[in-house]
């Protein structure tokens, strides 16, 4: 059973990858979506208004920075302005991308060789306000 009716998002475009991070999402308790390229994310999250975003930097038709930066502008801004958590993802290491990280909308960068259904989770921890 999904938890709460959440959804997560998953932008990659190697199917077989795509599917291997959505059994994660799916054993985490979390409804799966896919999108295969950027055009596809931008039209599925406006569609699905999930939770998490799992975005992958390298996409066939645009990258993930350009990716996150008109998610972030559909919901108003960022995650914190109520939009879903964007978490970037590569097998190339943090530090291949400089500052755009850091000065991208996502919540984080998560290599591929890390991804799991307990780091999605810490990402939407931390990023949820405290319950009461």
């Amino acid at each position: 059973m999904p938890e709460n009716g959440r959804s997560v998002l998953v932008v990659e475009d190697d199917p077989e990858i795509n599917e291997l991070v959505g059994a994660y999402v799916q054993i985490a308790g979390f409804e799966y979506e896919s999108a295969l390229n950027g055009t596809q994310a931008v039209e599925k999250a406006r569609a699905v208004h999930p939770a998490l975003i799992v975005l992958d930097v390298m996409l066939p038709d645009f990258d993930g920075f350009e990716v996150a930066r008109r998610l972030a502008a559909q919901a108003g801004g960022s995650a914190q302005a109520g939009g879903p958590v964007i978490v970037l993802t590569s097998t190339r290491d943090a530090s291949d991308y400089g500052g755009r990280i850091g000065s991208s909308p996502a919540a984080g960068f998560l290599p591929k060789d890390q991804l799991s259904g307990a780091a999605l989770r810490r990402f939407l921890a931390a990023s949820s306000p405290a319950r009461t």
